[in-house]
């Protein structure tokens, strides 16, 4: 048995279901802003497209995807940030959700049985850490905290540290926080990986939800091009789907970079067996070519936050993110206490933030704080932000 296995924590979900079970929720509709599922309607054009692939479901699909939509892929990179000519066949490569491929990337990347291996901001997406665990090694945490502007502040990782690396988590914009690392923090990211050889995963899944059209965040591998590192060494970016399509059940994503790991992935990739489905390919080249939908889905998501953050501050110490449609305010106390009483009295379900966290020398910085995703109708999102400051007005 894998022993990564015996050190795997209960996901944030999982340890949600048992805070709240045995709650008796106010006797008002339920309104749920814990999960990041967009709930925005997907585009019609994308649907279309999947209904009239579904005869290629007869077929194999290959590891690599096809051509037409690597390229519909490097095409987007390159307008998107503004890259020079992207290769297609060996800079690219599609994957079913950024989920599985930030998993399996470490089990390439990762030397069993060494400590130190891999590192991550803290809080971070779970994932980040099964895949150290289930790779062999323990991973390290670096705070995101409010002290750094909710960035990851690598400022006490040491030479060594730095030298036992071989994989970094980045998620840029953050979650929960929705910060943005500035092209000068990713140089100087890129510049240690080239220093101690280790690898840089930037989880760039929440990247096209942003409030200034523009002033898009920056990625990692424009970052990298514009130190002259076009072949993107040791730089890996992973996008999907799901946030800026509104697509999350159609599994679909990429991850683009530096070729010579994006080879030894595909390897990899063969043998996992997780080639994306023909229908869900072309479906997902006609989602890559097409920006008109992703413009009006970042309306919406602005529209929100214009609408509910001033209503939630009247209470609540929060403020609009740079990107990505979380929102991450301060609690008045005891994140898990504040939760459990917001669905005691006005059925609002949001997830505690030290679950997204971990304790590293007495800190967990999600303490004190809570996430909750703007990702229903506007109405119902208004509506849970009155409730919540209706109550704290009452007085806890």
């Amino acid at each position: 048995m894998n022993p990564g296995l015996n050190a795997l924590q209960p996901y944030p979900f999982q340890r949600l279901g048992h805070l709240f079970k045995g709650i008796s929720a106010a006797n008002l509709p339920e309104i749920a802003l814990t999960i990041g599922e967009p709930q925005h309607a997907p585009p019609q054009v994308v649907i279309e497209a999947l209904t009239q692939a579904l005869g290629e479901i007869s077929h194999y699909p290959s590891t690599t995807g096809s051509a037409s939509l690597r390229a519909s892929i490097a095409r987007w990179i390159e307008r998107r940030f503004e890259l020079p000519r992207i290769d297609a066949d060996a800079q690219v490569l599609p994957v079913n959700g950024t989920r599985e491929a930030l998993f399996a990337i470490a089990q390439t990347l990762v030397t069993p049985g060494e400590p130190g291996r891999v590192m991550s901001p803290n809080p971070f997406y779970q994932i980040y850490e099964g895949a150290a665990l289930l790779a062999g090694t323990n991973p390290t945490f670096v705070p995101a905290n409010s002290c750094n502007k909710f960035k990851p502040d690598f400022s006490n990782v040491t030479a060594d540290d730095w030298e036992q690396l071989e994989l970094l988590y980045i998620c840029n914009p953050g979650n929960p926080s929705g910060a943005v690392m500035a092209e000068a923090e990713l140089r100087t990211l890129i510049t240690l990986a080239q220093e101690h050889d280790f690898v840089i995963v930037s989880d760039e899944c929440y990247s096209e939800i942003y409030p200034d059209e523009q002033a898009p965040p920056t990625g990692l591998l424009s970052a990298a091009a514009n130190m002259g590192l076009n072949d993107f060494t040791r730089c890996l970016c992973f996008h999907s789907l799901s946030k800026r399509s509104n697509l999350p059940g159609l599994r679909s994503g990429f991850v683009a970079g530096d070729a010579d790991i994006i080879k030894k992935f595909t390897q990899y990739r063969t043998y996992h067996g997780c080639a994306m489905p023909p229908h869900h390919q072309i479906a997902s080249s006609v989602a890559w070519s097409d920006e008109t939908h992703v413009v009006a889905n970042r309306a919406a998501y602005r529209a929100k936050f214009e609408a509910v953050v001033p209503i939630l501050s009247s209470q609540l110490d929060v403020t609009t993110p740079d990107a990505g449609f979380y929102l991450w305010p301060k609690t008045p106390f005891d994140d898990l206490e504040f939760a459990c009483e917001l669905l005691r009295r006005c059925n609002v379900a949001v997830l505690p933030g030290q679950f997204l966290g971990r304790t590293v020398n007495g800190e967990n910085p999600g303490e004190n704080r809570i996430r909750m995703a703007l990702v229903t109708d506007q109405e119902t999102c208004v509506e849970a932000a009155q409730r919540i400051v209706q109550a704290l007005e009452q007085g806890w």
